[in-house]
């Protein structure tokens, strides 16, 4: 019996997102590409956009023709229209966007607010917020054009709502990151007469290009070790998000919208401890 189970769950994960036609907004790289990769192998068709040309053409290679990939700001009008009707061109239809796209302000001066300048705070907030308003708008303009079901999964982080000062203080960073919570959970409300669902995942210090600093930092990744406990107290990988969100991008979530997962090793619910 429990062969059988297990060879029945193995059929369930290759087919989990079959001929689902998906846009993944800053797919190139990091949680992007792991979740791109992860999709085609589970029988999706992808589309990847990334802002990145060097990397996007570095993709392209290495996609077979369940997947296409495309240079684009994701924070610029029109590019998740673009990507879409790529999506529509080649697969024939468009079922879901996962929204990944984003990244760290600190190059342009985020941090702590009393040290902030305005111009790190507006490109922090394009960046991360912005750029998440207008591919959701793409999106939902499309399903309702042709009167479709659809899913919408955006990419918050746990500095939404759970603060780590001592060693993550961006604060233009963390305002984007919660707003991007409640434009999906507005969003949700919206359209669930609709049948278009909007979700939300909110991973912990996971290991990317963006986390580098934190990575890199041995002071950092000791608090990290007591603040994500999980799995012998870890960094997250970009795999760890993946099954996750072919959940809430799949048929199995039919009955699931508004909702916020937090893909963090424990670090909502525990406290962490500083070296000494």
């Amino acid at each position: 019996m429990f062969q059988i189970r297990i060879g029945y769950i193995s059929a369930w994960l290759e087919n989990l997102l079959f001929n689902r036609r998906i846009v993944i907004v800053g797919g190139t790289s990091g949680i992007g590409w792991s979740a791109a990769s992860f999709f085609i192998k589970q029988g999706a068709k992808v589309i990847v956009t990334g802002s990145d040309r060097e990397k996007a053409n570095r993709i392209k290679s290495q996609m077979n023709q369940s997947g296409f990939c495309m240079v684009g700001d994701a924070s610029k009008e029109g590019i998740t229209d673009r990507a879409i009707g790529l999506c529509v061109e080649n697969f024939d239809g468009f079922d879901g966007l996962y929204h990944v796209a984003g990244g760290s302000g600190r190059k342009w001066g985020d941090g702590p607010i009393h040290e902030m300048t305005l111009e790190a705070w507006e490109r922090t907030i394009t960046l991360n917020l912005t750029s998440v308003m207008l591919s959701n708008r793409a999106a939902i303009r499309y399903f309702l054009d042709h009167k479709q079901t659809g899913s919408i999964l955006n990419m918050s982080s746990v500095l939404g709502f759970s603060p780590a000062p001592k060693y993550f203080t961006t604060h233009a960073y963390a305002t984007a990151k919660a707003a991007v919570l409640g434009l999906s959970r507005s969003l949700a409300a919206s359209y669930a007469a609709d049948d278009i669902r909007i979700n939300v995942i909110a991973p912990a210090l996971t290991e990317t290009p963006m986390s580098e600093r934190a990575v890199l930092n041995e002071e950092i990744i000791k608090y990290i070790r007591t603040k994500q406990p999980l799995d012998g107290g870890r960094v997250g990988r970009v795999t760890d998000l993946d099954l996750a969100a072919a959940y809430f991008l799949s048929d199995y979530a039919p009955f699931t919208t508004g909702q916020v997962l937090a893909v963090d090793g424990a670090w909502m619910v525990t406290e962490g401890q500083f070296p000494t």
